[in-house]
Formats: structure tokens, C-alpha cells, sequence
């Protein structure tokens, strides 16, 4: 039986697309179990200098700060007091210490078991807060309530697991300047998970005001891309080091815990290190360390290379990408 020329071309281009496809990863490809994390946790820095740094505000040192902390001991942190809890119009229930300010926890720390990965200049930014006299005040469970040993002895109060802190830039009962910084702080919700008003799915679609339809994190927070970056034949991520202090990387999550955003490469690749990143239409993506809160858009055109993600994967705002 002879193929005719059109039945010819019609295979050959579906050939190209499957090598398209298999060559980025695959198509509409869940991500195994070990690399399906919250998005709100991000793929770890690469020591050193990196390609792909671009200029713009957010967290010189990676932990919310302005990079101007002293090196030396953080002060002697303020007694927690009896935790209470308290309603924010954006995040819903979050937990404050005796005097109203609001805790926090980090990405980086460990619940099961308890472990604190702030020191330093990271902790004068963020203070440990003590677990001696923490009490349970209405609406805390006391049974939740439990402390870690920190490095150098101290005592500091978790909950559920979850090492407490304060933020040094919150100076006024019922602040909430920590929430976000860095994509990695997040103020502590009763029950130890991060406060939010909604459950949303790990990748979803906003409509801003501004920019139209874009892609956010299960927290809210925008997410981003790099021109930079290559996603064919396979992803390829440009932004390393210091970039990544002001881009963390999303980690993987997966398919089935998105909504209104494509399927197609919407899948998780390996970065040279061995972390895991998300990505849509096999394009790497990233939030930025300069978004305070939940819809704030402050990475968007900085530096001329990074942009907000649409929900086919395109970058808002540049034509002919």
C-alpha cells in the first residue's frame, strides 16, 4: 500500500513533536513521590558566585535581611510570654507571643525531628524564641507546644514541630512583615502549618490587575522566569549562588495538585547539584526573595530577564517569547 505525501508529513510531524517532548522530560509527567514537596519549600542555594544574577531589591544574604547585619551575638531574646492567637484580614489565625508580635517558621528547619537551621546573622534577623516560659494562651494547644536544642545550648519553643521565631522588623503588635521574605518564612499558624485564609493547590492561576493571568505558589506567591533559562531540548536552569538567594527555586510538586495552569511540561527536572525544580512548559520557575506578600508582583521585569509566569508558560510582558 503506498503512503501518500500527506500522510507522510502528518507522521513525520508527529515524530518531531514526540521527540520534542521525550527530550524535555515528558509530557504531562507527575513527579515521583521523593520529589513532590510543598512549593512553599524551594530547591537549596549553590554555594558561590553564580551565573545569571540579576540586579532588583529583596534578601542581599538570603534571610529577609538588608545584608548590613552585624556578625556579632544576636541580643538576649525577649521572654515568649503566653502565645495567643490572632486574626489577620490576609493569612487568617496566626500565633503571637505576650507581647502581640507575630512567629514564624522556616523552610529550611525540620519539624520530624525538630531541627533549627537559622544561626548567625540569621538568627539576629530572625530570634529564636525561647521555649522556658512559653505558656498556652487561648486558642494554642498546649500539646503542640515542645522546644528544640539549639547549637549553641539554648533552649527554643517549637510548634508541632516547627522551630518559633520573631522577626527583627516587626516592631508593633500584630506585624506580619516576615510573611514570604525570602519565599522560605512563614508566619505559624495554630495548628504549626504555614497561616493562610485558603488551602490553594500547589500551582494555580491569579488574575492581577495588572499583569492579567498568573501563575502563583500554593502560598500565593508569584512565580517567575529567567530568559536566561533554556527549556528545550531539556531544562536547563542559569540562575546559581547568589541568583538563587534572590530566585528560589520552586520545588517539585505535582501535576494533579495544580489547577488552570497547562500540563503540558509541567513537570520537575534535576539541577546539577541534585535538587529538584519545577517546571511549566519545561521552562524552570522561581519566586522572588522581594515579594513581601501573597500577590505582590516586585520581580516583575527586573533586570530585564525575569518575568511572570502565564499559565501556558510563557513570560508576561515579552513579545514573541
Amino acid at each position: 500500500m503506498k503512503t501518500s505525501w500527506r500522510t507522510a508529513s502528518l507522521v513525520a510531524t508527529a515524530a518531531s513533536v514526540l521527540a520534542l517532548t521525550t527530550a524535555c522530560g515528558q509530557d504531562n509527567t507527575t513527579p515521583p513521590a521523593s520529589a513532590a514537596q510543598n512549593v512553599g519549600a524551594t530547591a537549596a542555594a549553590v554555594p558561590g558566585t553564580g551565573t545569571g544574577t540579576s540586579t532588583g531589591t529583596g534578601a542581599g544574604n538570603g534571610y529577609g535581611a538588608d545584608g548590613n547585619q552585624s556578625s556579632s551575638s544576636p541580643s538576649p531574646a525577649a521572654p515568649a510570654g503566653k502565645l495567643t492567637v490572632a486574626s489577620n484580614p490576609d493569612l487568617g489565625k496566626v500565633v503571637t507571643d505576650g507581647s502581640g508580635l507575630t512567629l514564624y517558621r522556616f523552610d529550611k528547619d525540620t519539624a520530624n525531628p525538630p531541627k533549627s537551621n537559622c544561626a548567625g546573622d540569621c538568627a539576629t534577623t530572625w530570634p529564636p524564641v525561647p521555649a522556658d516560659d512559653a505558656a498556652a494562651g487561648a486558642g494554642i494547644d498546649k500539646a503542640l507546644l515542645g522546644e528544640v536544642t539549639r547549637a549553641d545550648g539554648s533552649k527554643q519553643l517549637t510548634i508541632a514541630g516547627w522551630p518559633a521565631y520573631r522577626y527583627a522588623k516587626d516592631v508593633n503588635s500584630g506585624d506580619v512583615n516576615g510573611q514570604g521574605v525570602g519565599g522560605k518564612w512563614f508566619a505559624l499558624a495554630p495548628d504549626g502549618k504555614k497561616a493562610s485564609l485558603t488551602s490553594l493547590p500547589g500551582l494555580s492561576v491569579r488574575k492581577d490587575a495588572k499583569l492579567g493571568d498568573i501563575v502563583v505558589d500554593r502560598n500565593g506567591m508569584t512565580v517567575y522566569r529567567f530568559l536566561k533559562d533554556k527549556a528545550w531540548p531539556k531544562s536547563v536552569s542559569n540562575c546559581t549562588g547568589a541568583c538563587l538567594e534572590k530566585w528560589p527555586a520552586v520545588a517539585p510538586v505535582p501535576a494533579a495538585d495544580t489547577k488552570g495552569v497547562q500540563k503540558k511540561g509541567l513537570m520537575g527536572f534535576t539541577r546539577p547539584d541534585g535538587t529538584k525544580q519545577m517546571t511549566v512548559d519545561c521552562w524552570p520557575i522561581y519566586t522572588f526573595s522581594g515579594d513581601k506578600a501573597a500577590g505582590d508582583t516586585n520581580g516583575q521585569g527586573v533586570g530585564g530577564t525575569w518575568y511572570a509566569v502565564r499559565p501556558d508558560g510563557k513570560p508576561v510582558g515579552v513579545p514573541g517569547k
